[in-house]
């Protein structure tokens, strides 16, 4: 599997994150810290993760920053993405399972090398939902982004 994966921060955990994802046979495309080169900042980063995820360059993406949120943020304004916050294996695995989940979003602040591996066990063991109410509630967030609300 392509796995696009940003950083703003050259943390440890942010390579051991890169080296587990390569260990598991996935072909890793870097952004941010993780690039020379590349504009380390959590929003672009982030964006440009989540870009190659909606565009079918990459499978799926991991986003990092320092609590995980701005990632996430930053990855969820690209249109088709539905990036995940997850602190334990629970939540990654109810993020594929319940709301279909392609991007992965880390705190590099909170996630310790023990704790990355579970989080990827479970993300990559869970599948989406196939019950009618999971999925609807999936497509109801992909209209939101073409909503218009008034002024």
């Amino acid at each position: 599997m392509r796995i696009s994966v940003s950083s703003d921060m050259d943390e440890p955990v942010a390579r051991r994150l890169v080296a587990e994802l390569r260990d598991r046979g996935h072909e890793v495309l870097p952004h941010g810290a993780l690039r020379p080169g590349d504009d380390p900042q959590w929003a672009a980063c982030s964006q440009a993760a989540a870009r190659e995820v909606a565009d079918g360059t990459a499978d799926q993406a991991v986003v990092c920053c320092w609590t995980g949120t701005g990632a996430s943020i930053a990855a969820n304004k690209v249109p088709g993405v539905r990036a995940a916050l997850c602190t334990d294996a629970y939540t990654a695995d109810g993020a594929r399972r319940w709301n279909d989940a392609n991007v992965l979003a880390l705190s590099l602040r909170l996630t310790s090398e023990p704790l990355l591996k579970e989080i990827l066990d479970a993300w990559f063991a869970g599948e989406p939902s196939t019950d009618a109410e999971d999925r609807e509630n999936v497509d109801r967030v992909g209209r939101l982004a073409h909503e218009r609300h008034p002024s």
